[in-house]
């Protein structure tokens, strides 16, 4: 490739594929220069130093390539300073692992501290657009028919010429975030989960009171002021309006948020919410199909763990892995607690099953943040990654029973859902934050992208044991109206040996904003008997016998 511009990704080995590895890891490289994420200092005296900075996927330029986007943090001595932070960028894909900088038509000014994001079309221009969330104020990036971004963080102009507000009112600090349509009026809403009140002027670093296992450390969540999760209701122009109050999303206790996804985990049609919080009870919004959300995280039991101790989730990972039909949810949590793997059940809601399925005891000493369940191997079913760093640089002090650099995990599934641990990668232990699946260089299995605090963004290609024997779909879907690539819908495969599904959704659980494209493995399978895709809108739009081994794009059939 010629030019600075298309020199693409330049991938810089960092280790070698081990015996038996799933992927190799490489620092991104791009324009000779290793893109690289900052979160504070390395001390780590401050709550706001430890989260790490997200990832974003999507197809902002409209070529048909997934992009990048890499959302970075700031320091304390900037914040402090009234700096801004430092900007997000896009790294644009080439189709085959590469990527190049995008140029100032897709410049972000930096926020206060940046956090995370999601992309999906907000304004039903065809478009996928992207939200930032922050320490500071939540912004909002147009796309300009994939010529660039537009900043309409503080409004659109509207047919007058006169700014219209855009809803994102105020500074909190936001975490994790995800585009759905709850009401299903056909424009897309965003469900913002926010951490805790965190204020320069009410700083306690270490030696302020707080311990962990003996040792001074910064000081949080406990102790500190948890603030409410929101919704903001799209009007399908780029504009919303905070509803959280009016439509039931407004616990009596506001909780530590880190994680989210959107999911029907009762089938009836409409979009529900799960998120993870940090030292307190887990919650489930279950949407009632008016407009209005009731919490029923400890009803479904997916709100504590098996013992009904409350833990500290981080990440999440949604999929249906036993394949009956309704999605299983696992979370990771912090060291000392097993990861939870809530297991749906039609009768109770969910039961939690880690130890049963080998995913419990494993993760005693680690301490876990993004997660994947996909079929990394493409024998049709679904194997998970977790991503694993602790907060405390004093884990790796004597007597703590774990460290602060931890190993990423893989686990594969037997088929039977029960999991065993093999290599991910050769990269060895690091301090890991948000993962993204997603396949960067369309050979048709799912590569990772991955943030390690202060230090080099890691993606990983996937050198699965699969050979041709072993076939693979992937699907985009093109819909009518405003929520144009079909967020929500569910997608089944019909074949002689059974069904799959997935919904489409934005967000990957822990600070990462996931493509609105859905991946299926599909083992030594020679043939679809259907696809079927149930809409948004409740339209069920059949497609017979549709190839194997391909990315296939669907529009939504009219009336």
């Amino acid at each position: 490739m010629e030019g600075d511009l298309m020199l693409g990704l330049l991938l810089s080995l960092v280790a070698g594929p081990e015996g038996g590895a799933q992927f190799v890891a490489r620092e991104l490289e791009v324009g000779g220069e290793i893109v690289v994420t900052r979160c504070g200092s390395p001390a780590k005296d401050f709550i706001l130093e430890v989260n790490g900075g997200g990832l974003v996927a999507e197809d902002f330029d409209g070529d048909g390539h997934l992009d990048l986007v890499v959302v970075d943090g700031s320091d304390m001595e900037g914040a402090r300073a009234g700096r801004a932070g430092r900007p997000t960028r896009l790294f644009l894909g080439d189709g085959a692992g590469g990527f190049a900088a995008a140029g100032k038509a897709w410049a972000m000014s930096g926020g206060r501290w940046a956090m995370a994001g999601c992309a999906g079309d907000l304004n039903g221009d065809g478009f996928p657009d992207l939200f930032l969330t922050e320490w500071g104020r939540n912004r909002l990036y147009l796309n300009d028919g994939g010529r660039g971004f537009v900043d309409a963080s503080l409004g659109v102009l509207g047919a007058d010429g006169e700014l219209k507000p855009s809803g994102l009112d105020g500074e909190r600090w936001s975490t994790s975030a995800c585009l759905f349509d709850y009401d299903g009026d056909g424009h897309l809403d965003i469900a913002v989960v926010n951490y805790l009140g965190f204020h320069l002027d009410e700083l306690r670093g270490p030696g302020g009171g707080c311990t962990w296992k003996g040792f001074d450390v910064m000081c949080g969540p406990e102790g500190m002021i948890p603030v409410h999760d929101q919704i903001l209701r799209g009007a399908g122009d780029g504009t919303f309006r905070d509803v959280s109050i009016e439509i039931g999303f407004h616990p009596e206790a506001a909780c530590f948020g880190l994680g989210v996804v959107s999911l029907d985990y009762d089938g009836d049609g409409d979009s529900d919410l799960y998120i993870s919080n940090d030292s307190m009870p887990n919650h489930l919004w279950e949407n009632t199909g008016d407009g209005h959300f009731k919490e029923v995280g400890m009803r479904r039991g997916v709100s504590h763990d098996a013992n009904g101790k409350e833990q500290a989730g981080m990440g999440i990972a949604c999929a249906d892995v036993d394949g009956d039909g309704r999605e299983d949810l696992f979370v990771t949590n912090f060291s000392g607690e097993r990861n939870a793997f809530y297991r749906s059940s039609r009768a109770t809601g969910f039961r939690e099953r880690a130890d049963v399925s080998r995913l419990g005891g494993v993760s005693i000493g680690r301490l876990g943040w993004g997660t994947a369940l996909a079929d990394f191997d493409l024998d049709g079913d679904l194997d998970l990654v977790v991503a694993n760093g602790h907060v405390y640089p004093q884990a790796d002090r004597a007597g703590t029973d774990t460290s602060y650099a931890q190993e990423d995990q893989f686990f594969r599934n037997d088929g039977t859902g029960r999991f065993t641990e093999e290599p991910l990668s050769g990269h060895g232990a690091g301090v890991s934050r948000a993962l993204l699946a997603a396949d960067w260089d369309e050979d048709g299995d799912l590569d990772l992208a991955l943030i390690q605090l202060d230090g080099a963004v890691l993606m990983l290609e996937n050198q699965a044991p699969h050979g041709p024997q072993n076939h693979w779909l992937e699907v985009r879907l093109k819909g009518r109206g405003g929520n144009r690539f079909g967020v929500g819908a569910r997608v089944a495969l019909e074949s002689p040996g059974g069904a799959q599904f997935a919904e489409m959704r934005t967000s990957a659980g822990y600070q990462a904003g996931c493509a609105a494209w859905l991946h299926f493995g599909l083992g030594t399978l020679e043939e679809l008997q259907a696809l079927v895709v149930r809409w948004p809108s409740g339209r069920v739009q059949r497609i017979e016998a549709p190839a194997l081994d391909q990315r296939l794009v669907i529009w939504e059939a009219g009336e």
